[in-house]
Parts: C-alpha cells; structure tokens; sequence
C-alpha cells in the first residue's frame, strides 16, 4: 500500500520552491505577514483551480474537511475566507505573473522538439485576446460598454505545446493591436496574427527587430503589385505576390516591399489574403502557419472550460490579475505534468483525474496511464449469474 504524499502534495513538488521565494522577495510579498504567507495564498487558489471550487467559502469549507491532511500538503497557515480575500486584494498579482513565466520558461524546454504540423525549426507564435465579461457595478475599473464591464486577456503562445509565454491583463475596451507596443520581439521568430492587428507602424517594428509576420489583409488595402510568382493552384493558392504599399500615411509607416499571397480554403470556399514580411517560405506554408492560428482559439476555449476564469473570487484589479496568472500557472503545471508522465491522456482528462484524487495517497504518475483506468474483463468473477442461458 503506498503511504506517500498526497497527489497535491507531489504536484506542488513539480513548482520551484527557490524560485517562488524569490518572486515573493522581488515584491516584499511578506512584509507584515504573520501566519497566512504567499504560498499559502497559491496553494490555496492552486486547490481551488484543480477542483473546480466556485467561491471563498467553498474553499474555505473543502479545505477544513481536509485538516488533518492539510500540513502534509503544504499548507502551514490556517485557511479563512475572509484571510484569502484580503490577499487576494492586496499582495502584489506580480508575483504570481513572475512565478508563471518561470514554469512557463520549464515548459518550453520540455516541448522545445514537439512538432505542430509543421517542420520548421523557427519558434512560431500565436497572438489573439478574449473577452470575459464582467458586472460594472462589481468591476468599475474595467468599463468596456455603457451597462458593461469586462477585462481582456492578451495571449502569446508557443504553438510548439500550446504554452502561453505572453499574457496582459487590460479593461475591455483597450484595442487589440496596441499590445503590439508590450510584446516581447524575438528575432527569426514567426508572429501568426488576424487582422485586428494590421498596424503597420506596429508591424514595421517586428521587421525591423529582424521577426517575421503573418497576417490578413484589410479589403481596402492600397497597395500595387511589383512582382508575381506561379502557384500551384490545386494546392488553394491564387496568387503570390511581392507588394509595396501606396497610401500616403502607410507607405511612410511601412516604406519596404512586402510579400501577399491569396489562397481559397476549398472546405468553406472562403478567399483569404495574408500578408507577411518573409520571402522565403513557400506560399503554402504561409496559409498553413496562419491556419495554425486556431490553436489560440483552442487555447481560450480549454482555459475557459476548465479553469476558474470567467467567475472571480474578488472584485479588485489585483484579485482579478492573481486569478488569472495562477489559473495560468496550473494550465502550465498540467502542460508539464503531461510530458514528464509521458502520459497520453488529454490535459483536459488529466486536469479531471488530478480533480477528484487531490487528496488521495497515490503515486501521481501511475495515475495517469491509460490501463489504470480500463475496466476489468471479469471485475466479479465469484458472482452468480441471475440467469443460465
């Protein structure tokens, strides 16, 4: 019989204890505190994200059930509605941001020679936002329509495992493309947008920092044509094209050629036009790294399904700000979970088995294997049968 650690207890083992301390320190996370500390606050909303909790008190209650189990999985502090929500209100929602991209950092090395669909050694990125709506009567600091309040999440992620690597916090009615200005450039890397973020001040400084981009054109595009190359157009392909742009504001903003390739999905019989600073990859990759966008949308939807996101347990802009990065601190615990379990399973059926087996002693990653869970050919072999046939 395994008389171990619980299963939280082995998940919060997968978190850098040096590292949090030191994002608590950067922040003086523990001035003035006396019982409650930081970790006790992660671990605290870490349990309510893995099950599923609704609100303080149901934190609060389940936890207590769990008293005598609780200083074995790392709690030290005594768990109170009314002490989490002052923590939650008041310390510092940076120190939980700069503990997520130090898993996050762990993460990408673990998925850094996971493919995507396509052979490309250069890091390719996603760039999209959602909207969680809010009251304005609970929520005044994020106005986004008249009788509305609502907060934007601005993500980043590594196609290479889905990892988010950039993520901003703002109102709802900040618009998409000035997050442009924040993004963290790498060089040779391929930045996968819509078109909600032509901007072509904005773009013309990704190119200059030597990073490339994939975007939709807008139909009112004024723009004449320099160059063509064939295509292949059983492939989807219509065109592609070297352009430069012509309009007196944007042909000083972005003043070099640019590359617009035209392609029909032949499933909807849609035409889609993309525009990109990169000359070299052929046409096809292009439409494919923009159809790899998806996985954002993807990304959005599982968060939003399985993580406590949409409903927050404080008011205030920090309350809102420490939810979501330790929301996002546990999406990349799972990420990394997965791949050091070697575990085929989906995160989503992960995330459900880490749920009703927190507090369960067993090993965690045996947990986590298929055959563990198949139902037994004979699961009652002594039973009588109630009819002979």
């Amino acid at each position: 019989m395994y008389s171990g650690q619980v299963v939280f207890a082995q998940l919060m083992e997968l978190l850098p204890r040096h590292e949090f301390d030191t994002c608590v320190r950067r922040y003086d996370g523990e001035y003035g505190v006396r019982g409650f500390s930081c970790r006790d606050q992660f671990l605290c909303m870490a349990y309510a994200q893995l099950t599923y909790r609704e609100s303080l008190r149901d934190i609060e209650t389940c936890l207590r059930s769990h008293q005598p189990k609780l200083y074995h999985a790392g709690f030290r502090g005594r768990i109170a509605r009314s002490t989490l929500a002052d923590a939650n209100r008041v310390r510092d929602w940076r120190i939980y941001a700069d503990f997520a991209h130090v898993l996050i950092g762990r993460a990408r090395m673990l998925y850094a020679d996971d493919d995507f669909g396509l052979a490309l050694e250069q890091t390719v990125y996603a760039l999209d936002s959602t909207t969680i709506d809010l009251c304005l009567k609970l929520f005044p600091w994020a106005p986004f329509r008249r009788h509305k309040a609502a907060v934007k999440l601005h993500t980043l992620i590594d196609l290479r495992g889905n990892i988010p690597t950039f993520v901003h916090v703002s109102s709802g009615k900040r618009h998409d493309v000035t997050v442009l200005d924040e993004l963290p450039i790498e060089a040779g890397a391929f930045y996968v947008m819509d078109r909600g973020y032509l901007d072509f001040g904005r773009l013309y400084r990704l190119h200059r920092q030597s990073a490339y981009f994939i975007t939709r054109a807008k139909r009112n595009l004024d723009a004449s044509r320099t160059k063509s190359r064939k295509v292949d157009k059983t492939t989807g392909l219509r065109c592609d094209q070297t352009i430069t742009l012509q309009g007196p504001q944007v042909s000083k903003k972005y003043p070099e050629s640019l590359r617009r390739v035209s392609y029909v999905d032949l499933e909807r019989g849609k035409r889609l036009i993309f525009l990109t600073n990169n000359f070299e990859l052929p046409a096809l990759t292009i439409a494919q790294l923009y159809r790899c966008r998806w996985q954002v949308e993807l990304f959005f939807k599982w968060i939003k399904q399985n993580l406590r996101i949409k409903a927050f347990l404080g008011n205030s802009d920090n309350a809102v700000k420490t939810q979501v990065w330790i929301a996002l601190s546990i999406y990349v615990l799972v990420a990394i979970l997965k791949k050091k379990s070697n575990s085929p399973l989906s995160m989503g059926e992960i995330l459900q088995i880490l749920s009703v087996n927190t507090f369960e002693k067993t090993p965690v990653f045996p947990l986590l294997r298929p055959e563990n869970h198949a139902d037994p050919e004979d699961p009652q072999p002594n039973q009588l049968r109630l009819f002979d046939f």
